[in-house]
């Protein structure tokens, strides 16, 4: 027997007992007379024991240890007379009288601790040496508990679980396909799935009325901290529902992961928030509610001659400024109490909104001093009833900053959401032990992209549009809204999913306002419209980042650490060197020439 112990359980109530532990050496320390060894498992940390006067020649091997050996010690539990408060098995430690070396190691290129002195490339590159790390085991334990409460309470909840495949046709829309060639059919090639959407909707066709699946996917899009090329979702569905059905099946499914995971509790129902609410408010379809800080749109406020509030004849009395005279729209946040920003930190924010990824051309400030002053950036273009009007519609007040940006629409809001998440972070107002979850709801049906010049699903082309608003499919796609939802917790999308078209008849108009062909459409889909021609229920579905919602609950800003073997930004296996070459052999068998782009 290896064990009779792991190293995390032994207790007081354990003394005087013998036992045999086994696991890596953390680290030794040699006192002259004593040697101690601290030895590890995944459960915890042990200290051995060693007396040069009572076993000269165990405590003389015990010196030969190194870091990461591998060891057996068997010997008696005694209480320690130099407690440790700081692990749970502080209170007693192992005289040892038969050490064994199971395996010695070479001394690993970073410490096995919990504050790492190995870089992330380094970390990656030995992975399996990382997650002997404390904090890497408690991610993945996490992950464990995660996946087991969720399969428990869909169980309960008459969800059957179903493998669907991994190797499937390419329906390109969206981002794009892994693709696998294919020996035996040379020329063609598989995909692997970026969701199993088309799958579980022939399941719900199959009469399986309640599917689930926790399943990875696959995206070939560029990475971030929240991607990775081949990820893991909690795959739902469901037949004979409606929106509400789904919304309340699944917030049950949040809040029980809350309750058994994190011990958190939601007493009412999730806010359910117009996703053209939450972009005029919070400039994002995945708000950050834990503060406030909402959007003002402040365009009206710049109209010439505008006598909005009483006492004011004219609000706006200013010269010609062109930044708000071409502009469609302008906004701007209240950050509370931020009125003394210097310069400096100001010149940092215009910065901070400049950059391309956010594109707004510059940034206009507002100070609204606690001795009553206003110091603008526009004082040559607005007096000062002008600049304390916007501070009426705003909510600002004396000590706050106002921060206005101009431009298109769309643009100006998504850019003001970051401005806004920016001064989240500088001013520490997202709690991590807070969590304020909503549905984000009424989603536009598709979008239109100008330099394509046709109509894309916001989602996916299976999901259903509001009923009230099917007839402008045929003379205004863009105003329709679609029956879909997302679950957002904490300014993270966890998951999302519509109630997807039934009627054969719906689905190929949606593939006509797509812009497919009947021939595209039946080459890409036709196996599924085929399906809806022998009974399709009326069905609906969701699907939440099982990697994101992990790396919620583990307070991390990266999902990297909650998966055992990810990969690197460049989409890399650094640990295997993958992607990498294959021999000529299989390429000559795949029927496939490489042409290597310059």
């Amino acid at each position: 027997m290896y064990r009779t112990h792991t190293c995390g359980e032994l207790r007081i109530s354990d003394a005087g007992k013998v036992i045999t532990l086994a696991g890596w050496v953390q680290k030794t320390r040699d006192f002259g007379g004593m040697t101690f060894v601290d030895l590890r498992d995944r459960y915890g940390i042990t200290q051995l024991v060693f007396n040069m006067e009572t076993d000269a020649g165990q405590c003389k091997l015990a010196r030969e240890l190194g870091r990461e050996f591998v060891i057996r010690a068997t010997g008696l539990v005694a209480e320690r007379s130099n407690k440790n408060p700081n692990i749970p098995t502080g209170d007693i430690e192992i005289f040892v009288d038969t050490l064994h070396i199971l395996n010695p190691a070479e001394t690993p290129p970073f410490t096995i601790e919990e504050n790492s002195d190995g870089g992330d490339e380094l970390r990656m590159k030995y992975r399996y040496l990382d997650m002997r790390r404390a904090p890497l085991q408690r991610n993945l334990m996490l992950r464990h508990r995660m996946a087991q409460s969720v399969r428990h309470y869909l169980d309960l909840q008459g969800f059957i679980e179903v493998e669907t495949p991994v190797m499937i046709k390419s329906t390109p829309e969206g981002a794009r396909d892994f693709v696998v060639p294919s020996r035996m059919n040379q020329g063609q090639f598989y995909a692997l799935p970026q969701s199993p959407q088309m799958f579980k909707q022939l399941l719900m066709v199959s009469g399986y009325d309640r599917y689930m699946q926790i399943v990875k996917c696959f995206r070939d899009e560029d990475l971030r901290a929240d991607r990775q090329p081949e990820f893991t979702q909690i795959d739902c569905e469901m037949a004979f529902v409606e929106q509400d059905d789904i919304l309340n099946t699944f917030e049950g499914l949040a809040k029980h992961l809350f309750k058994e995971v994190l011990d958190v509790e939601f007493p009412g129902n999730f806010t359910r928030m117009p996703y053209e609410q939450a972009m005029s408010e919070y400039g994002s379809d995945k708000p950050e509610l834990r503060f406030g800080m909402k959007i003002t749109n402040l365009s009206s406020l710049v109209t010439l001659h505008s006598s909005l509030f009483t006492g004011h004849s004219s609000l706006v009395t200013r010269h010609s400024f062109p930044v708000f005279d071409e502009a469609e729209y302008i906004g701007g946040i209240v950050a509370t109490g931020c009125s003394e920003y210097s310069r400096k930190q100001l010149d940092e924010l215009t910065e901070f909104v400049k950059k391309p990824q956010i594109g707004a051309k510059g940034l206009i400030y507002v100070k609204y001093n606690t001795d009553g002053t206003i110091k603008s950036s526009v004082d040559k273009f607005f007096d000062a009833a002008a600049l304390q009007g916007w501070a009426e519609v705003t909510g600002a007040k004396a000590g706050d900053l106002l921060l206005i940006l101009a431009g298109k629409r769309d643009k100006t809001l998504k850019a003001l959401g970051e401005l806004r998440l920016e001064m989240g972070r500088q001013l520490n107002l997202m709690d991590k032990n807070k969590y304020v979850p909503l549905w984000v709801v009424d989603f536009p049906l598709v979008k239109w992209d100008e330099e394509t010049k046709r109509f894309y699903a916001m989602h996916h082309p299976f999901t259903a549009p509001k009923p009230e608003d099917i007839p402008m499919l045929d003379f205004d796609p863009g105003k329709v809204h679609a029956n879909a939802y997302d679950l957002v917790i904490n300014g993270i999308e966890i998951g999302g999913g519509s109630i997807r078209i039934h009627d054969s008849g719906l689905q190929k108009k949606m593939f006509e306002v797509l812009g497919f062909t009947d021939e595209q459409a039946q080459y890409r889909f036709g196996f599924l419209m085929n399906a809806f021609k022998y009974g399709a229920p009326p069905h609906g579905g969701i699907a939440f980042g099982f990697d994101r919602w992990a790396s919620l609950f583990a307070g991390l800003s990266s999902i990297r650490d909650v998966i055992a073997f990810p990969k690197n930004n460049q989409g890399r296996d650094v640990m295997q060197d993958s992607p990498s070459i294959i021999d000529d052999e299989q390429l000559k068998e795949l029927g496939i020439r490489i042409d290597v782009r310059e």
